[in-house]
């Protein structure tokens, strides 16, 4: 894992300000986060005024629009706009979500853009997943199968077996749930968080799937799964509308059931 040496002092400082055209007759101001491994120099806060009447709706939208014409070096991650892909995950008005689901009406005031909270940052709005992304690895997020599909068919379920994926399959990864559960930021080396969980529990519930003992085994630890102690954060934040909390009580029921 790359290696990132993030400032002594973590106090923030005010940074530049970028104002609106002069003839803007609807400005909106966002004030983002800003620090880059190359400076010698804590974290600060920009601040960007644009026109809304030339940018589109939502605030990833404004993200590129500031970075095309006001700062090309403000970095982010984003990828499809649709909100299917997870790249644009950030906490926005104090929010985990994803910037291109984030309505600029839906906030009042200046728009405050952070990366996602208590992860290491690799450069203003862009956190280092790398811990997040090993722990995912670690479930083995794949079909299990002790036998091959029949030749030029798919694996079949019932719609009732197929209705168990439903809130499970629709996460993007974006990892908004788990940099907003406390006890992922207490014990982010050992407990998988509300991402992960829910994504095991995506497998396990999986009629096809031939290894479910071997992974509700491989769960059963009181890191790994029993940090969870359903704060609900997970849910408040999914910007999916998914209930990661659910997921993993079921996982807990599944091997006090066993």
């Amino acid at each position: 894992m790359a290696e990132f040496v993030l400032p002594a002092n973590s106090k923030m400082i005010k940074g530049e300000s970028h104002a609106a055209p002069v003839d803007a007759r609807n400005a909106k101001t966002f004030q983002i986060y800003r620090w880059s491994p190359d400076d010698d120099a804590n974290p600060r806060i920009d601040s960007f005024t644009i026109d809304l009447d030339d940018c589109g709706p939502m605030v990833l939208d404004a993200l590129i629009k500031i970075k095309s014409e006001q700062d090309s070096s403000l970095t982010f991650r984003r990828s499809c706009r649709e909100g299917i892909c997870g790249s644009c995950s950030m906490n926005i008005d104090g929010t985990n979500t994803l910037a291109c689901l984030k309505s600029i009406e839906d906030v009042k005031g200046d728009v405050k853009i952070f990366p996602l909270p208590h992860m290491p940052v690799v450069k203003d709005l862009v956190p280092d997943l790398s811990n997040a992304y090993r722990q995912l690895t670690s479930i083995e997020p794949w079909l299990k199968s002790d036998k091959a599909a029949p030749e030029g068919e798919e694996r079949q379920q019932s719609p009732r077996e197929r209705e168990k994926l439903d809130g499970l399959w629709e996460c993007v990864l974006c990892f908004s749930c788990s940099t907003a559960c406390p006890s992922y930021w207490w014990n982010s080396d050992e407990y998988l968080g509300p991402a992960v969980l829910l994504q095991a529990y995506r497998w396990v519930a999986d009629s096809r799937d031939d290894r479910k003992s071997e992974r509700l085994n491989a769960l059963d630890d009181s890191f790994a799964l029993y940090r969870c102690h359903t704060i609900m954060n997970c849910a408040k934040t999914c910007p999916k509308g998914l209930n990661p909390g659910k997921a993993i009580a079921s996982i807990k029921s599944e091997l006090a059931s066993r």
